[in-house]
């Protein structure tokens, strides 16, 4: 049975706009062991993520301070009683200019966020770093280039 375009995209997940798929599904082995959740989000022209599902999954409410830093490519944002950031009052995560300009994101480029609620974590992946990420998975997986 084939699908029209609209009847595909109507029953296809979309959760990049809304709330990020279950890690595993309900009733798994692996959902009580998983505590990772993914978003994909794009930064505005002040800096800000506005993933609210993301934030609401961290506990993060506006004005919770966070220590935000970049290292090795990636952006680690850890709540943190005595950090100089803070989660702006419409729920959003303002990533510092600084930051930004070492990772090379600009104004409307996406980012994978991957949130660690437990540990109250959250890092978000720019395309740079998750080309990284993609092509030592794919040198490995297929041989490091080798047919």
């Amino acid at each position: 049975m084939l699908l029209s375009d609209r009847q595909a995209r109507a029953s296809s997940p979309t959760w990049w706009g809304s709330s990020p798929p279950a890690v595993a599904a309900a009733g798994s082995a692996d959902a009580a062991h998983r505590t990772m959740v993914y978003g994909l989000a794009a930064i505005d022209i002040s800096g800000r993520i506005a993933d609210r599902t993301i934030i609401r999954a961290l506990g993060w409410a506006p004005g919770t301070r966070l220590h935000i830093r970049e290292g090795s490519g990636v952006i680690v944002v850890r709540l943190d009683r005595q950090g100089v950031f803070t989660v702006t009052g419409q729920g959003h995560l303002h990533l510092p200019s600084a930051v930004r300009h070492w990772c090379g994101l600009t104004a409307g480029g996406r980012v994978l966020l991957a949130a660690n609620p437990p540990e109250g974590l959250l890092v978000v992946h720019p395309p740079a770093a998750l080309d990284a990420m993609v092509v030592a998975v794919h040198a490995g997986v297929l041989g490091g280039g080798q047919e």
